[in-house]
């Protein structure tokens, strides 16, 4: 049996989330701040990226460079980013350094020093971020797929832009983690080798005197074009398409995932075996599942030569219209079988457990264990599957292509 999770609610609104695996020696935290790039203000996209990196160059008692030699005599191996919703912090260490790990990040989402003599230097970090985007055309297009596909600002780049990046200042930049930094919104999820008692009151106390700040969810705007070609000089073309699904807090979302999964989970996947493996039309092909707290979305993905790139979306977006037909039940199994194998790595990994419980609380508000996971796959079936797309069927394309030619739309 897996052991069950804790939760612990602050007064101010932060909430701690954790699931104890004490056959690990490590330890692993995830902060989800409400800070994603939909916060952004409209003329100055890519503001909470740029935060992140600054939050991070001096906090509380220790500068930037102590910061960072601090974490690093912990062993702690951190990573942090900007998605839609989010702000994410995360680190892993050794279980006996979760709590002064915590300690520092403490300072750092609540007391940063956002010095504005490395503004310059943060700059540098956050322009070449995006240069690498722009030399990284299957990156690009996906990017301006989902500016497409959603409405602003959930389709809003969260990486910024370019003229963002260049004149956004240290007063904006503090202005914004003091509206956005908050513990009303933020989940801290914990997973792997630790004693919850002392786990629960060693963050209260840290936390405890953060103050909330209520801030709107952000009003949504209009769709942007659905259809468009954005000129690149190259002998590749990329394609990007996009249609709505459900979010993971649906009752259909496994269903919807199982489906994406048939459509795109591996070499005997289907876009793999028809798009690239039958006719050779692509070097990658691959679909993905995107859920945003209230929409869902599946992307989809094809690279290839310009002078395939058409016959490559045709028969891209006839293989997606042929999902609504059904999938078959040795299809499922396979996947299946890769996802479980998945769940068991999950659970040796306290990184990426103590990612998902808190993201699962984001989401439902509740955490669902790994057995309860493996229990719904297991009961997921191809007639489950098939009356979903029976519903849903793909349809109402969003098609972004990248490259030397515009290409011809199929109805």
């Amino acid at each position: 049996m897996q052991p069950e999770n804790y939760t612990h609610t602050l007064d101010n609104g932060l909430v701690l989330v954790a699931e104890p695996n004490p056959s690990l020696e490590s330890a692993a935290f995830t902060f989800l701040l409400p800070a994603g790039g939909a916060y952004d203000p409209a003329d100055a996209l890519g503001l909470n990226s740029f935060a992140c990196e600054m939050a991070l160059r001096g906090a509380g008692p220790r500068d930037s460079r102590q910061l960072v030699d601090d974490l690093d005599a912990l062993g702690v191996e951190r990573g942090e980013g900007v998605s839609v919703e989010h702000t994410n912090y995360g680190g892993a260490a050794v279980a006996d350094n979760l709590l002064p790990a915590l300690e520092i990040y403490a300072d750092v989402l609540q007391r940063p020093h956002l010095p504005v003599e490395q503004i310059e230097a943060g700059r540098q970090v956050v322009i070449q971020e995006l240069m690498a985007t722009e030399d990284e055309p299957a990156h690009k297009v996906m990017v301006e797929l989902k500016r497409s596909h959603f409405p602003s600002p959930w389709g809003n780049p969260s990486q910024g832009e370019m003229a963002s990046a260049m004149s956004i200042d240290i007063a904006q930049i503090r202005a914004q983690v003091a509206r956005c930094y908050r513990p009303n919104g933020t989940i801290l999820g914990v997973a792997g080798k630790f004693d919850w008692d002392e786990l629960r009151d060693h963050v209260s106390r840290l936390f405890a005197a953060w103050e909330s700040v209520e801030v709107p969810r952000p009003a949504e705007g209009p769709t942007n074009q659905r259809v468009r070609h954005i000129m690149h000089e190259a002998h590749q073309t990329q394609i990007g398409i996009a249609y709505a699904s459900v979010p993971y807090s649906h009752e259909d979302y496994f269903c919807a995932w199982g489906a994406v999964g048939v459509l795109s989970g591996g070499m005997s996947a289907r876009l793999f075996t028809e798009v690239r493996e039958k006719r050779g039309l692509c070097y990658s092909v691959q679909a993905s599942h995107q859920t945003l707290k209230d929409r869902g979305a599946v992307l989809c993905y094809a690279g290839t030569s310009a002078d395939r790139a058409q016959e490559t979306l045709d028969v891209t977006l006839a293989e997606l219209r042929r999902l609504a037909e059904g999938v078959r039940p040795e299809e499922l199994d396979r996947l299946k079988a890769r996802i479980k194998s998945g769940l068991i790595m999950q659970h040796e990994s306290s990184s990426s457990r103590s990612s998902s419980i808190a993201r699962d609380w984001f989401h439902l508000g509740r955490v669902r264990t790994l057995d309860e996971l493996a229990a719904i796959i297991d009961r997921l079936s191809s007639d489950d599957i098939n009356a979903y797309l029976e519903r849903r069927a793909p349809r109402d394309f969003t098609v972004v292509t990248l490259g030397p030619e515009p290409l011809e739309m199929p109805l």
